[in-house]
């Protein structure tokens, strides 16, 4: 089903204030889609013919940390319609794809796609308790929302890494929270 943007405009307008201050879902939201694109433009700065750097023996290629950005979305949907509250995650997560350009193809569709699932669950929802890892073959109650921003604080720690590695690739760090060396602001 497609959503016009008349009909995305008046959902947005309905249901992202509450009491005057936007809701858990649109401050989420927000958060979620600036992150994103700060992501896309670290990612889409890579230089394509270095992808299988690898810092060191035990860190994973910078394919294969990229590729962490849709995985954590797929991780994200089963955890926000509580998929783990028997168990874990279950069996070796999809290898990341060979070329460059399907693992941001690949990390676009998973962005939408948890978007969408969380777009779905009112403030009431969010707030609902799921269960989620609290240590060691443990699992705790922890809001929806709560989860949601964990997974959002990981991606943006991974991106972190991902500078790294993009520096070390000799490619140009963009501005992610200020300006970088590559992307002065004056």
């Amino acid at each position: 089903m497609t959503t016009t943007a008349a009909e995305t405009a008046t959902t947005a307008t309905t249901s992202t204030f509450v009491g005057g201050r936007p809701s858990l879902r649109r401050q989420f939201l927000d958060a979620y889609e600036r992150e994103h694109a700060t992501t896309m433009k670290v990612l889409r700065a890579f230089p394509p013919d270095k992808t299988e750097l690898q810092p060191h023996p035990r860190c994973k290629s910078a394919r294969e940390l990229a590729w962490i950005f849709a995985l954590e979305r797929g991780l994200g949907k089963a955890g926000l319609a509580n998929a783990f509250a028997e168990r874990g995650p279950s069996g070796a997560p999809p290898a990341a794809p060979d070329s460059w350009e399907a693992v941001l193809s690949g990390i676009e569709a998973a962005h939408a796609d948890f978007r969408d699932t969380f777009d779905s669950y009112s403030d009431e929802q969010l707030l609902e308790p799921i269960k989620f890892f609290g240590g060691p073959k443990t699992l705790i109650d922890i809001p929806r929302i709560d989860f949601a921003w964990f997974l959002l604080s990981d991606h943006i720690h991974h991106r972190g890494q991902l500078s790294i590695y993009l520096r070390m690739a000799d490619g140009k760090v963009p501005s992610i929270y200020g300006p970088s060396g590559d992307e002065p602001w004056f």
